[in-house]
């Protein structure tokens, strides 16, 4: 009996001090009250600029085009093998959405290295935390424009597009998992007397490879949507015969396109999903 007594004792030290903590707690209502009128003046302000008229008879007509076209696709299109049917196109973005992480991912490393201040300089690091930001800067279709002048219309664009961009994020994610390296492991195998190879063989990379494919996965996901869209300029891929579709007003080769999409993005998303949480958890 005295053992239960003293853990209720305990159970009820333990509820009034979460009742002390709770009551003890900073009052921030005033901090609250500006977040939310600064959100209202912004909301206000962004509505007084914008100004919709309704939608166009033209507008209206697309809308259903898309609809029907995505209720009735055109099958021969969507299961066809030739190249300009929805599977060729679709491998076709996938392979430049896969090229283009791969080589921007191993792009990425050294970057990421040079620019990590818990092992370069801060001199050093800094430039080329500034030379990535300069990458990141310029969105993925303006690269896609300006590359498309060097290689011309095509794939090849469409992967130097996506490998300059996936440098600019995915270093950034490397230099995080980089500058978070247990550094006590590191002097455990200095002192054992390991060579600069063994310490990184055995300290450094079995500590970032999970960060690191994790971060390609993830990049991949995006290169695939992106993949998409630089078609629309001419960078390969299902988008320009999207787009090409789009404007001659083929709804029902459109539905296969769009059918298509959505197919693969699952696909990979799924797959993409299960794998990150193989590496981050161990399920």
């Amino acid at each position: 009996m005295s053992e239960k007594l003293k853990q209720f004792e305990q159970k009820l030290d333990q509820k009034l001090t979460a009742a002390e903590m709770y009551a003890n707690r900073p009052r921030k209502w005033w901090l609250y009250l500006i977040i939310v009128l600064i959100l209202t003046l912004l909301v206000t302000w962004s509505g007084s600029s914008i100004q919709f008229d309704g939608l166009t008879v033209t507008g209206s007509q697309v809308a259903k085009g898309v609809i029907s076209g995505v209720t009735h696709p055109d099958l021969k299109l969507m299961f066809g093998t030739g190249d300009t049917d929805v599977p060729f196109l679709l491998l076709q973005t996938m392979a430049i959405a896969v090229l283009g992480t791969l080589i921007g991912a191993i792009l990425a490393i050294p970057f990421a290295f040079l620019a990590s201040s818990n092992i370069m300089p801060a001199p050093i690091a800094y430039l080329f935390r500034i030379i990535i930001l300069l990458i990141r800067t310029i969105p993925s279709l303006v690269w896609a424009l300006m590359w498309i002048r060097v290689t011309g219309p095509g794939a090849s664009c469409g992967v130097i597009t996506q490998s300059v961009c996936s440098i600019g994020m995915i270093a950034k994610m490397y230099i995080t998992a980089i500058e978070d390296l247990d550094t006590r492991i590191l002097e455990s195998l200095d002192a054992m007397g390991c060579t600069p190879f063994q310490k990184i063989r055995y300290g450094v990379i079995p500590q970032l490879t999970a960060s690191f494919i994790s971060t390609t996965i993830y990049r991949f996901d995006i290169n695939l949507k992106d993949a998409t869209t630089l078609g629309i300029v001419g960078a390969g891929g299902i988008g320009a015969s999207l787009v090409q579709c789009l404007n001659s007003r083929r709804w029902a080769m459109v539905g296969s396109f769009v059918w298509g999409l959505m197919f693969l993005v699952l696909v990979i998303e799924f797959l993409s999903t299960r794998i990150r949480k193989k590496l981050a958890r161990g399920e």
